[in-house]
């Protein structure tokens, strides 16, 4: 009847995002470019340098490198496309381009979620087992850890995308957000979607809690750790390696933890955005600036490639 024929009409979504702030769409353009630029730039030169550089070759730089080409990879999945949104002032997105940018918003984001806990285990395992370390962390468990990181994005992204798209939309298409993000796009779905709800509340329970757990775990060991150290100075230095990370993990954890795990129905439209803001858009480029502003031996590579590429001039 007409419900199987309303069903199969929505071929496009449309993302509201930040439509409603109508006299800023120039300025929102301006700030999300040059974040997305920096972003990309700041990501890719840790990139660069971590696989140039001799003295960045232990396990915790392997996993920055990858952290970066991540960054790179989660926030050109939803900023590109909103920026052409506040240009253009089109908000329309197809059936499928939104699933695809579902998929790979969940693939990024649950590596990440992964990769942030391997790169936990790494500090703990530097700061509390030294001598065990290149044991513990050889390279081949480095490809390991962050192979079933990556695994695990895969997993989560086809384990949620498929099945939410193959339910019936009913006839609206809106979407109260700048990109297409599960909780949303749920609200669209006609009939009862308190499965889903309870598969996306558990998976994410899975995924942000047990590796927040393992982080959390991870920095108690440590600071046990270091508050033994008898030297000032060591301390000083073990602590500020792992508050960067510390720092970067709150705010990712922190934010996704708000967002997901709740029912769809406290979903709202004019806050939640700007709470996705600070994930999608924040995240990655905090990411570059509080690992390298912080870290000595990135900011000495960055010197030495300077020196190396611009000559000296007499």
């Amino acid at each position: 009847g007409r419900m199987s024929a309303n069903t199969s009409m929505v071929t496009e979504f449309l993302l509201l995002g930040f439509s409603h702030l109508a006299d800023l769409q120039g300025l929102l353009f301006s700030v999300f470019l040059t974040i997305y630029l920096l972003t990309v730039a700041g990501n890719f030169l840790i990139v660069v340098l971590v696989s140039t550089d001799a003295a960045l070759q232990s396990p915790m730089y392997f996993f920055l490198r990858t952290l970066s080409a991540l960054e790179i990879g989660y926030t050109s999945v939803t900023v590109p496309l909103l920026l052409h949104h506040l240009l253009t002032g089109r908000r329309h997105i197809s059936r499928s381009g939104c699933a695809l940018q579902m998929f790979f918003f969940l693939f990024f984001g649950a590596t990440e979620c992964c990769l942030l806990a391997a790169m936990a285990y790494d500090r703990y395992a530097a700061i509390c087992e030294p001598l065990r370390y290149p044991l513990l962390l050889s390279h081949r468990v480095c490809l390991q850890l962050a192979g079933s990181a990556w695994a695990c994005g895969v997993l989560v992204g086809l384990g949620h995308t498929p099945f939410i798209f193959s339910l019936p939309f009913c006839g609206p298409n809106t979407i109260p957000q700048f990109f297409c993000e599960i909780q949303p796009v749920l609200q669209l779905v006609c009939g009862d979607t308190s499965l889903n709800e309870l598969q996306i509340i558990l998976a994410t329970a899975l995924l942000i809690l047990c590796p927040f757990g393992l982080i959390l775990g991870s920095y108690g060991r440590i600071l046990v750790t270091i508050f033994r150290i008898p030297s000032v100075a060591g301390r000083r230095k073990a602590f500020s390696t792992c508050s960067s990370h510390l720092i970067v993990v709150s705010l990712f954890y922190g934010t996704a933890l708000f967002i997901y795990i709740r029912p769809k129905a406290s979903y709202d439209p004019a806050t939640d955005p700007l709470v996705s803001l600070f994930y999608a858009v924040v995240t990655p480029i905090l990411n570059p600036i509080i690992y390298s502003l912080r870290n000595t031996e990135v900011k000495a590579a960055l010197k030495r490639t300077i020196q190396k590429t611009v000559p000296m001039e007499i």
